[in-house]
C-alpha cells in the first residue's frame, strides 16, 4: 500500500514554533529576494537623470523666440498697442522652452534672456509693419522686407520707456521661466 501525502496547508497566522509573538512572514514576491519586513517603506525611488543639454536647449529656445515674436508681432499689429503681458508670455515662453529640452545648465537662462530680448524686438518690428502697411494700403511682406529700414526707423521715433519695460520684462520672464523649467 502507498502513502499519500497530505494535502497542502495555508500558512497559519498564530505561533510559530510556539511563540506565541511571532508571526507567520509573507512569502516574497517574483523577483524579489527577500520578503517585506512588516512595517517596512518602499525602497527609495532614485530621481530623474538630470537633463543638460545646450545645445537642444538652444535649438528650443531660438525657434521659440522666431515664433512668439512674430505672434507678438501680430498682436501689437492687431492692437495697435504694446501689451506688457505678451511681453510676459514671450519671455516665459522662450524660457520654457530652453529649460524644459537643455535641462540645468545654467547658461540657457542667460541665452534665454538674451533671445527674448531680441524675440520681443522682432515682435516689435513686426506690428509696426503691420502698421505702417495697413496705413499705406500696402502687403506686409514689402513693407518688413524692402523697407525694413523705415520699419526701424518708425519704432525708434515710437519708442518711450515703456518700450523698454517690456524688453526687461520679457528678459527676466525668460530667465525664471528657464530656471523653474529645468527643475
Amino acid at each position: 500500500m502507498s502513502q499519500s501525502a497530505p494535502p497542502p496547508q495555508p500558512p497559519q497566522s498564530g505561533p510559530v514554533d510556539g511563540n506565541p509573538y511571532a508571526q507567520q512572514a509573507p512569502a516574497a514576491a517574483p523577483g524579489v529576494p527577500h520578503p517585506a519586513q512588516p512595517g517596512a517603506f518602499a525602497p527609495p525611488v532614485p530621481p530623474p537623470p538630470v537633463r543638460n543639454n545646450l545645445v537642444l536647449g538652444l535649438l528650443a529656445a531660438v525657434a521659440a523666440a522666431v515664433v512668439v515674436g512674430a505672434l507678438y508681432g501680430l498682436v501689437i499689429g492687431a492692437t495697435k498697442h504694446e501689451i506688457g503681458w505678451a511681453a510676459v508670455g514671450v519671455g516665459f515662453v522662450i524660457g520654457l522652452a530652453a529649460g524644459k529640452a537643455g535641462g540645468r545648465n545654467p547658461a540657457l537662462a542667460v541665452v534665454g534672456a538674451v533671445l527674448a530680448l531680441g524675440s520681443v524686438y522682432l515682435g516689435q518690428l513686426v506690428g509696426e509693419a503691420m502698421i505702417i502697411a495697413d496705413h499705406f494700403h500696402l502687403g506686409f511682406n514689402e513693407v518688413f522686407f524692402q523697407h525694413l529700414g523705415t520699419v526701424q526707423d518708425v519704432w525708434k521715433e515710437d519708442a518711450d520707456p515703456m518700450t523698454f519695460v517690456f524688453f526687461v520684462i520679457a528678459a527676466l520672464a525668460a530667465f525664471s521661466g528657464a530656471r523653474k523649467a529645468a527643475r
